[in-house]
């Protein structure tokens, strides 16, 4: 098979490369897929750097989000899965998952970290259903408990993660102002559900618009992915009670936590590491994947692909992610899963 290896730490266009690699083999508790496209994401920037918090072994392949073919099921994944009341996975089944290594044409994840795809969602949307919106759940309903008529603000809410904030906060009744980063990324916000859009080159203080559009409240709820100057300025417009929620650091700035601002103003400070319920609350997991497929077949939520490339064209799709500019989840089309699109 053919996969794309990190052969040393660099910018990705100049430091993968496309290898012949034998198609692995599933150990116990994992899945052999055949890939179908796999969704870019921050990570893989950072892998390729060398400055991800996971450093595999030169050489690797990157890629962290796929949607694809089952086409072998390791050992003791069918009696783990009876034992826990689940469906067990068969080869054919559709199915997305989160795993270190699946920019290749077959790739291996462990079946507790997959999940069956939406029907109602083709290759290109599924491919980035995981990452982005699971963590927009968690942080949303779990850490930050979003309520019905409440006014949520979101960083960033032209990307990936963002837009998935933008429409979970949609879907549970809330407000959605959104800010983003230029006015070319505008639409593509409004289009997720956002009803004000804020561009921060063309806004000399966000915090100033946000509480003028809530007659000095503030927002309840701040989904920040962001980091840097936009959490120290959402300390500004945070509302009695309101919860930031930190998702990241996409700024590269890590900003202090003032414990004595967030007593005077009386709101919280909640940090989102979302693999941390993959590996502790695993069925927690679950209950959100089961709530976004019903939200996604009801055409509540619908993964925005901010582009498409071809498997060949995988280095410069993650290299334009690492530029900023992009809009969405790239997404790398590999084929092979029965794509829908």
């Amino acid at each position: 098979m053919r996969a794309w290896r990190v052969v040393r730490h660099g910018e990705p266009v100049d430091v993968l490369e496309l290898h012949d690699v034998p198609v692995p083999t599933p150990g116990p508790g994992e899945l052999l897929l055949r890939t179908g496209a796999v969704a870019v994401n921050f990570p893989d920037v950072l892998l390729c750097r060398g400055e991800y918090q996971v450093r595999p072994e030169l050489p690797f392949v990157p890629g962290i989000e796929l949607v694809g073919e089952v086409v072998a099921v390791g050992d003791g994944v069918t009696a783990s899965a009876a034992a826990a009341g689940l469906r067990a996975f068969e080869p054919g089944d559709r199915v997305v998952a989160s795993h270190i290594g699946v920019l290749s044409e077959y790739a291996i994840v462990k079946a507790d970290a997959a999940h069956l795809a939406p029907a109602s969602l083709d290759d290109v949307q599924a491919a980035g259903l995981v990452i982005a919106y699971q963590t927009a759940w968690f942080g949303l309903h779990r850490r930050a408990a979003l309520q019905p008529g409440e006014t949520l603000l979101v960083h960033a809410a032209a990307g990936g993660v963002g837009t998935a904030a933008v429409q979970l906060g949609v879907a549970a009744g809330a407000r959605v102002i959104a800010v983003v980063g230029s006015a070319a990324k505008a639409e593509t916000a409004r289009a997720a559900g956002a009803e004000t859009v804020i561009v921060r080159a063309e806004t000399e203080d966000f915090a100033a618009v946000v509480n003028e559009l809530t007659n000095g409240r503030g927002a309840d709820v701040v989904f920040d992915p962001v980091g840097g100057d936009a959490f120290t300025r959402t300390t500004k417009c945070i509302a009695f009670e309101g919860r930031i929620v930190v998702v990241g650091f996409a700024s590269g700035e890590i900003p202090p936590v003032r414990a004595n601002h967030a007593l005077v103003k009386n709101y919280s400070v909640l940090g989102l590491h979302w693999a941390l319920y993959q590996q502790i609350r695993p069925e927690l997991v679950r209950e959100a994947h089961a709530e976004l497929v019903r939200l996604a077949d009801a055409g509540a939520i619908s993964p925005v692909a901010g582009g498409v490339v071809d498997f060949a064209d995988a280095p410069s799709a993650i290299q334009e992610l690492a530029g900023g500019a992009t809009v969405g989840r790239l997404v790398v089309r590999v084929g092979g899963s029965g794509d829908r699109a």
